[in-house]
């Protein structure tokens, strides 16, 4: 792209944009912190990036898409560590949880007496072949761009997170003691991501069809606890909310360190559900 790019981000008592200076802004980049135009600005998973830093990062990995599309292999990077690592680990335990089972599956008696790491690793568990099959399906598709978005480690924290709400809010607003197992309250988190950057750029024709294709998808799952009541729609919402609200928080941080912040916040919502479950 055109245009000269300054070592260092220039900040002027009137801000403007550090590739057009004649033009104010109130906008910065998300990841370096510099002032920049509208024509400038390029969304990224949370935030907007400058032309620079997606030079840096690599365009592909840092403009979103909407779900429906995976571009990541397009670009011929493969899947970014943690979604990867995430994929073998999950259909790996799939395997392997006729003897880890018992020790990984989300008891909620268990649960309740203190074995609190079971909200997260319920996430490993699955109860059949076409229940892995759409939950790492929709890893594969949700997951990529968000990671490389946010950095492993934001995405890591993110997903335990939103798992581990999940957890909290099955625990919490199921009936009686009950077992489960999936990693679909993880899943939820990411579509929580996604649904508020969606809401962010609303303004924006790429935004209204994030959105609009984000809603028809919530609404199919949201209904299929009705037709499958077995379903944990608790699992579900809770990690919706963990997911948006995560989201909201991440897009609130700027500057060179913001994807150590992410990943601190997306840490301590994990930390909190883990302590809800010790507490309540």
């Amino acid at each position: 792209m055109q245009g000269v790019t300054p070592d260092s981000p220039v900040e002027p008592a009137t801000r403007v944009c550090y590739r057009h200076p004649e033009r104010e802004t109130r906008l910065s980049c998300s990841r370096c912190g510099r002032p920049i135009c509208a024509s400038c600005s390029i969304d990224a998973a949370v935030g907007q990036r400058c032309p620079q830093c997606v030079g840096e990062l690599g365009r592909q990995a840092e403009i979103p898409v909407p779900p429906p599309r995976p571009r990541a292999r397009r670009a011929g990077l493969g899947l970014p560590p943690v979604t990867r690592g995430i994929l073998v680990v999950t259909v790996l335990t799939y395997f392997l949880q006729g003897s880890v089972g018992d020790l990984l599956v989300h008891h909620s008696g268990l649960v309740a007496r203190g074995e609190f790491w079971r909200i997260f690793t319920t996430a490993l568990l699955h109860a059949s072949f076409t229940h892995i099959a759409l939950n790492m399906w929709a890893l594969y598709v949700l997951g990529p761009q968000v990671e490389r978005g946010v950095g492993s480690k934001a995405f890591l924290a993110l997903y335990l997170a939103s798992a581990g709400m999940g957890g909290v809010a099955a625990q919490l607003l199921t009936p009686g003691v009950f077992t489960a197992v999936g990693a679909s309250g993880a899943i939820f988190g990411l579509f929580g991501v996604w649904l508020n950057l969606a809401v962010r750029r609303r303004n924006t024709a790429w935004g209204r069809s994030l959105l609009s294709q984000l809603g028809l998808i919530l609404l199919v799952n949201a209904a299929l606890p009705i037709l499958f009541p077995r379903i944990s729609w608790q699992a579900h919402l809770g990690g919706f909310i963990a997911g948006f609200l995560i989201g909201e928080l991440w897009s609130r941080v700027k500057g060179p360190r913001a994807e150590a912040a992410r990943a601190l916040i997306a840490a301590a919502v994990a930390v909190v559900a883990a302590a809800i479950v010790l507490v309540v």
